[in-house]
């Protein structure tokens, strides 16, 4: 299968005549592809929003799940499985092209929403969070190495914060929608048709309209002045380290990457901890099933809108002080939630939480974008979203097993600690990334 790539771009010259060159990057100048990855991606998140208001209460109410881990198994075997499918997305999107790979993801949503409408036994949900974890880790991956493939380096954290912009706003209209209808038709099968739609419409946007983005790639790629290391092998013309290498510096041996990996991990798992145990927090606090959708909303509906502005400001002051402050407000916002409660203390705490979140997220993958090069780029994405998207996994196992052992106002609070201290290692070793960029240079 070989890889799509876009016709080059026609520019005109000082004597008139037209002149071939490769595609231009620049946000202004691929705003149609860019707008319509947006709204793919917000299908993309549409699609894990299904599930924030109401499958921990399906777990409980209609499977008779008294154990908080079992009834959280089902994040721990979406965020295992994102996570497994992010590294080979990456991967694959190097080597194939970036809309193969988008479309694949979308085939894999194709059953979700059925497997949970018809589910006889908790088994089938836990399935179909595997179809949703390669879904999101295959078209979730490509939406966000697409967009930073089209706008090259300039306005790489403005481009993220767009991205994570329309993903965790669709994520918190979604929850807000199913809380909705489960609070006057039942937690299911109504709340779940919305999924059938959701996953129709992206996968015809994904196949009809968006086209590859690896010719920007290779113009970007061409351009790009960093050395190439010793123990990078070169791949169609291009500097690729071995996956050894690559999975080395994202774990442990690149400070910024490493320390990206790390409060990336961190960060998805207060998120599993917000998205599993929230709700069944919520209810044993005497809300009903339409303020539980309501709350659902308020946290990733904050966080979507506050990265409009996160990052870009990431672009103007820089990645590491915003994602230090963004994790010790996201501790904060944790910790307040089992002091203060009740619908408005909680409802102000999903809105700081939001803003923490916000802080951080598009501007870890801006940090991955600045220090990768461009050929490796969806590798070292990959990587990055491997051990991000594994604290799904994490904060469900901890959260789960806390919550049976001392109660889940103990594992908020130990998720809390968890936070701040993430973010005390960002600001103990990671450095400053922007300067790493070819266009701040």
């Amino acid at each position: 299968m070989s890889a799509p790539t876009l016709a080059p771009a026609a520019r005109v010259g000082s004597s008139g005549a037209r002149a071939v060159a490769g595609p231009v990057l620049g946000l202004r100048v691929n705003g149609r592809q860019f707008a319509l990855l947006v709204l793919v991606n917000a299908f993309v998140g549409a699609m894990v929003g299904l599930e924030r208001s109401v499958l921990p209460l399906l777990g409980e109410r209609e499977f008779g799940l008294a154990s908080r881990s079992a009834a959280l198994s089902f994040i721990a075997t979406f965020g295992v499985v994102k996570a497994l499918t992010n590294l080979l997305a990456g991967r694959l999107g190097d080597r194939y092209g970036r809309k193969h790979v988008l479309v694949l993801g979308w085939l894999f949503a194709l059953p979700v929403p059925f497997l949970i409408m018809w589910a006889p036994t908790w088994g089938w949900i836990v399935a179909a969070n595997v179809f949703l974890g390669i879904n999101q880790g295959l078209a979730w991956s490509m939406a966000v190495v697409m967009k930073i493939d089209l706008v090259g380096p300039q306005r790489r954290g403005f481009a993220m914060g767009l991205n994570e912009f329309s993903g965790y706003l669709a994520v918190a209209l979604s929850a807000l929608a199913t809380g909705m209808v489960a609070s006057r038709y039942g937690l299911r099968p109504q709340p779940f048709y919305l999924g059938v739609a959701f996953a129709a419409i992206g996968l015809a946007l994904s196949v009809f309209l968006v086209r590859d983005t690896t010719a920007h790639m290779r113009a970007e790629a061409a351009s790009d002045t960093r050395s190439r290391s010793s123990t990078e092998i070169v791949v169609d013309h291009a500097p690729t380290p071995s996956f050894r290498e690559l999975f080395a510096r994202g774990t442990w041996r690149d400070p910024a990457m490493a320390s990206a990996s790390q409060a990336g991990l961190v960060n998805n798992l207060n998120d599993g901890l917000a998205w599993g145990l929230f709700p069944l927090f919520f209810a044993a606090g005497g809300l009903s099933v339409r303020e539980i959708g309501a709350l659902a909303f308020v946290y990733p509906a904050t966080w979507g809108v506050t990265q409009l502005a996160t990052g870009a400001l990431s672009d103007r002051f820089g990645r590491k002080w915003l994602i230090v402050c963004g994790m010790l407000m996201q501790a904060a916002a944790l910790a307040s939630i089992v002091v203060w409660r009740g619908l408005a203390p909680w409802a102000a705490a999903g809105v700081a939480l939001g803003v923490g979140t916000a802080m951080v997220y598009p501007t870890l993958l801006a940090t991955i974008g600045d220090v990768a090069h461009p050929t490796w780029r969806g590798s070292a994405v990959g990587v990055y979203r491997l051990w991000r998207d594994l604290g799904y996994a994490v904060g469900a196992v901890l959260a789960g097993g806390l919550a049976d052992a001392f109660g889940m106002a103990t594992a908020i609070d130990v998720v809390a600690g968890l936070t701040a201290l993430s973010g005390v290692v960002v600001a103990l070793r990671m450095p400053e990334t922007l300067a790493a960029s070819p266009a701040t240079r």
